[in-house]
Parts: C-alpha cells; structure tokens; sequence
C-alpha cells in the first residue's frame, strides 16, 4: 500500500461573515455599514450578522447612524443620507413648514382691521343720536342768533324808531303851539289834552333831555313803544296846572329811545321842566326809590306812598323799570313844584343855567 502522499498544507478560507471587519471610514463606505445594519448583501441578497459580528455590525451602525436609523435604509447619495442623519439626530427639531394659506400674523391683522371697519361704521341708534344731536346743535345755534338779532333790535333799532317818533312828536306839539298863539286859552291849558297825543314838553338838564314829548296815557305800544314820556291816566293823576295833586310820568328805560335810562343818577336839587302850550313848570328833586313792586301802584298817589311827603301839594313823579333791561322792579324818583312860569316871560332859571 503506497504511503499516503504528505498532506499539503491546506487553505483555510476564513468565513467572510466571522472575520473582524476592517475599520472603514463612516465618510468613505457608509453605505456599507448602512446595508449590514439592514441585512441586505451583495446583489440584493440578504444577510443576517450572527455572533459577534452582528454585535459589532449594529454597535458601528448606533455609533455612525444613530438611534434614529432603526434598520431603515436610506435611499439617495452621501448628500441626501447626511441630510437625513441631521434631520434625525435626537433634539433637533425637523424645519417646520410654514401652515397653508394666511399666516397669524396675516390673519390678526386681517380681524383687526375687520374691527376697525365695524368700530368706524356707525349702527343704527348711534346714527340716529349722531343725526339727533346735530339737530339740536343747529336748533341752538339758530336760537342763539335769533336772541342776538333780538337784543340787537331792541337796543339798537327801536332806539332809532322810537327817537324819529319822539322828535317828530315834540315839533307837532310846538307847531301847534306856534300857529295859533291868540286861541290858546290861558284859563285852560289843557285844551291840546287827547288820547295818546303829545300835549307838554319835558327838560333834564343833569341826564341831557332836551323837549322830550310829553303824550296823554301809559298805552305801551301807542306811547311808550314810541319813546314818549307818558302822563298816567288810569289811574288818573293830576296835570302841572292844576292846584295840588302828583303829576307822576312813565317812560321807558332801555329800548324804544329809553328817556329814562339814567334818572337812576338824578340827585335831591336836580331840576325836571315841565312845559306847556302856556306855562313852564320848574320841579326839584328830593328823594328817590331804588327798586319797588309794578305792583306799588301808591307811589304815584296825591301824597306818594313811601315818598319824602306827608301833605298834599304839587308833585313830580318819574317812573321807570329797573334794573336795566328787565322790567322786574320798578324805580321811582320824586320832586315838588319850586316854579310856576308863563311862556311869554321866557325860560326858566334851570334851563338857563344848563344853556351855559
């Protein structure tokens, strides 16, 4: 039997899948450790790592890919698989697309101004009290210019009505006078006396008046509205001529030529000339009332109520209304006859002294 020819030292080939793996570089064949991991060999066959092997195969996997690559492989070249290794390292937020459509940002201001318009659009009621509250401002603005006009008509233009009237009245009275001098009647000079007609002249020399007329009766649009000076026939007062009694006058004070608006400044010695178609009748001042009721209707009595006098004789008494621009109170001012003069001996004293 031939000897066995020596045995030739045989090749062992080391199985592929227990050899140690060689340290590879992540960057240069991690798609190696990525196919390992997933258990897919060459040419699309399929591997599973056994032993220690698959121990370090899953240990190089977790270090290089993470715990994020839980045997999933990853498509595309190096680029994308980077992309995805930072997409899916543990605490770092995926980019978040920005939400379809409007963003809040947009849409906060997109309510805003949809506020802004229903805040700047009016409703109903409030267009009403808005539509409410210009008609009362226009209402108040008419009446106040209205008021204005008002006081401007009585301060202004009736003061320049009245005047004409008065000055117009005061030249009748002395033209009738003056025309027929033989027919006027010294035993009665009352004989040019008629209703709301002027019959008498008045002079203050301390307030300027100069022939003021002197008109029958306090009717207040036929002699006061005028700017007369009115003598009070109801109740009836005695005349300048006659023997004893009060010869008391009304007129107004603001408005319609206002003859007394400032007897309120006449003082105790002032002088008020009365003239007639025959005498001049001269008065002196003595005392005054402030302020009293229209009520007090005695002040003009024969012996005035409340007045200096306590008999009868021959009185003055000048009416007005008081305080200025109402017709609340009433002011009065008192004065006796000091002279009786007739007209052919010419003017008195007073009216002398206030010529100078």
């Amino acid at each position: 039997m031939p000897a066995a020819p020596p045995l030739a030292p045989s090749r062992i080939v080391p199985d592929p899948r227990l050899a140690e793996p060689s340290p590879v570089e992540p960057a240069a064949d991690l798609d190696a450790w990525f196919r390992a991991d997933a258990g897919v060999g060459p040419a699309g066959s399929t591997t599973e790592p056994i032993g220690a092997a698959a121990s370090l195969s899953a240990t190089a996997t977790a270090s290089v890919a993470g715990p994020a690559v839980e045997g999933a492989a990853v498509p595309g070249g190096r680029a994308a698989r980077r992309r995805a290794q930072q997409r899916r390292k543990p605490g770092r937020a995926a980019p978040s697309r920005p939400p379809a459509g409007p963003t809040g940002a947009a849409v906060a201001e997109g309510a805003g101004r949809a506020a802004r318009r229903r805040a700047a659009k009016p409703s109903p009621a409030s267009r009403v009290l808005t539509i409410g509250a210009r008609l009362v401002g226009e209402l108040a603005m008419t009446v106040g210019v209205l008021l204005v006009l008002y006081v401007v008509y009585l301060t202004w233009w009736t003061n320049i009505v009245a005047e004409q009237h008065a000055k117009s009245e005061a030249h009748d009275i002395q033209q009738s006078w003056n025309t027929a001098p033989g027919q006027v009647d010294p035993r009665n000079p009352g004989q040019y006396v008629a209703p709301n007609k002027g019959f008498a002249l008045m002079y203050i020399p301390r307030i300027g008046m100069e022939k003021q007329a002197i008109a029958e009766g306090t009717d207040r649009e036929k002699v006061l509205n005028n700017g007369l000076v009115g003598h009070y026939s109801d109740p009836k007062t005695a005349m300048p001529w006659d023997a004893q009694g009060n010869f008391a006058v009304a007129a107004h004070r603001d408005g319609h030529g206002q003859p007394f608006h400032d007897i309120n400044k006449l003082k105790p010695g002032d002088k008020v000339v009365v003239e007639t178609a025959t005498t001049y009748f001269t008065y002196t001042i003595d005392a005054d009332l402030p302020q009293t009721s229209p009520k007090h209707i005695e002040v003009i009595d024969p012996i005035p109520d409340k007045g200096p006098y306590k008999q009868p004789g021959r009185y003055l008494t000048l009416t007005t209304c008081t305080p200025q621009g109402t017709s609340t109170y009433r002011l009065i001012v008192w004065g006796h006859l000091e002279e009786e003069r007739p007209r052919a001996q010419g003017k008195p004293d007073a009216l002398l002294a206030a010529a100078k």
